[in-house]
Order: C-alpha cells, then sequence, then structure tokens
C-alpha cells in the first residue's frame, strides 16, 4: 500500500501544469523634490543686478526657504568678495583679469550685453565714430559742433573707477588711464542715465539693460545698439556678463541657482530683462 501511495504521488506530480512567473514591474522612479533652504548671496556689477534680482526673485518662488540677495557694488567688488567668500557668487560686467583669476575663481558667463552711448533727447546727433567717442572721452573733442551738433561744449559723464561697464567700454576704446579730467563721474547706470538726460549738452554710457526714453542711445559707426546687431558682431561695444565662485563656497541653493540661470527658464528671463541669453 505505501509503494503504491508513493507511485500515486508521483505520478500526480508529473502530470502538473508548470508555473508560470507572474511579470515583475518596476515602480518608476521619481526624484524627490529638491527641499533647498538657506541664504543665497551675490554682489557685484550694477550692469548685471537687474538681470540676477529677476533670476534671483523667480528662484525664490520655486523655492521658498531660499532667501536670495544682491548687493549692488560694482565689478571689482563681486568678484573680490567671491574670491573671499563674502558671498557665494560675485558678478561682473567686463573680462576678468588675470591678477583675478589668480585667486582660483571659476567663471560662468550668463548672458552678453551691449554699451550704449547716450545723449540728451534734444541732442541732433545721431551716430558717432568709434575714434570720435574715443576722442570725446580722452578730451581731443570738447564741442558738439565739430560732431555736426550744435556749437555747445561737450559734458563728458563717466562711470566710477571698479565699474565693470567703465572697465569695458575704456578696454574696448583703448582708453584705459586716459579719461579726460573734466568728466563727470556719476555712481551706477542709473546716475548715468539720469545725469543725461537732465543736461542736454551731455554724453554718457550705460548698459542696454538701463536703457529708456528718458534718454537717446546713438548708433555707433552706423550700426543701432540692438541685441541682435550684438550677436552678428556689427555693434562693437559690447561685453559678457559673468557669475564667479569658489566651489567651496558654494552652498546647495547657490549650485541649483547656476543651474537654473542657465534652463531654459533661467535665460527666458536674462533676455526678458534687457541682456542677450548665451543658449
Amino acid at each position: 500500500m505505501l509503494a503504491l501511495s508513493v507511485f500515486l504521488v508521483a505520478c500526480s506530480s508529473g502530470n502538473e501544469a508548470p508555473a508560470t512567473e507572474e511579470p515583475v514591474t518596476e515602480e518608476p522612479v521619481t526624484e524627490e523634490p529638491q527641499n533647498l533652504s538657506g541664504p543665497l548671496t551675490l554682489s557685484g556689477s550694477t550692469s548685471v543686478e537687474k538681470v540676477g534680482l529677476a533670476l534671483i526673485e523667480e528662484f525664490m518662488a520655486l523655492n521658498p526657504d531660499v532667501v536670495g540677495t544682491y548687493e549692488a557694488i560694482g565689478s571689482s567688488g563681486g568678484v573680490k568678495n567671491a574670491a573671499d567668500g563674502v558671498t557665494q557668487i560675485g558678478t561682473a560686467s567686463r573680462e576678468i583679469k588675470d591678477e583675478e583669476k589668480a585667486w582660483g575663481i571659476e567663471e560662468l558667463t550668463i548672458a552678453y550685453d551691449g554699451i550704449a552711448v547716450i545723449v540728451n533727447p534734444a541732442n541732433t546727433v545721431e551716430d558717432l565714430t568709434i575714434d570720435q567717442i574715443t576722442k570725446i572721452y580722452t578730451g581731443e573733442i570738447t564741442n558738439w559742433k565739430d560732431l555736426g551738433g550744435n556749437d555747445e561744449e561737450i559734458v563728458v559723464v563717466s562711470r566710477e573707477d571698479g565699474s565693470g561697464t567703465r572697465g569695458a567700454f575704456e578696454e574696448i576704446l583703448g582708453i584705459e588711464g586716459k579719461l579726460t579730467q573734466n568728466a563727470l563721474i556719476a555712481e551706477g547706470n542709473g546716475n548715468v542715465q539720469s545725469t543725461v538726460a537732465g543736461n542736454p549738452k551731455a554724453i554718457g554710457y550705460v548698459s542696454f539693460s538701463s536703457l529708456d526714453n528718458t534718454i537717446k542711445p546713438l548708433k555707433v559707426e552706423g550700426v543701432e545698439p540692438i541685441s541682435e546687431d550684438v550677436i552678428n558682431g556689427t555693434y562693437k561695444i559690447s561685453r559678457p556678463f559673468i557669475f564667479v565662485y569658489k566651489e567651496e563656497n558654494l552652498t546647495e541653493p547657490a549650485k541649483a541657482f547656476l543651474d537654473f540661470v542657465m534652463s531654459e527658464e533661467g535665460q527666458n528671463i536674462v533676455e526678458e530683462n534687457g541682456a542677450i541669453r548665451v543658449k
């Protein structure tokens, strides 16, 4: 009987259909949202300020626990702050100097900008050459009549030492250290613009992003001061907007902010605020 039972069990087992494994469906892996919090500190160029603040504001809207600040102290101050760890990111509206690169900072070009040569709307002059602008700022041309304008003294308005706009402007024209002693010095794009807007004899220069209808931008060598002409290389007075930093000083919010600036959304904000996108 025992042998018969074993035989029946064996036969029964042999007739069973083979077991099939149920397919394993993997759950999609979703990345957890970053819970960014803490300070995000930038300092530097007054020309970059408008773009920088717009980027910070949108980044804070996406990350409510991040508190971002921007201190407009000029390009040289911003680069030094980043090198010294005073702020996580410094901003410059000119090329970084060799002596600054020696501080061990990283560079990120976030946009390009043109520098517009501006006059009062009452001024009849519409176009200047690079040579004429150079001679105005070195004091060789002092009367508007020599440029096709009225018989009036030219009031030259320039920026303060350490300004990225001034540094770029003088480097492009080749007049570093040669600014006329009669120039009025105004701190920040806004002050240059308001000085020119209030004086029919004045000439100045500001970032494209600062232009409004209180002043008149001049053509340079017959070329309009517009973004398209900077991109195609025909407008010659232009410069980069650069973020600088030391990797070891970047917090998680600062790293995420740099990624955001170079994203499609970040570059859209750059463009919406008067600068020229890099991608």
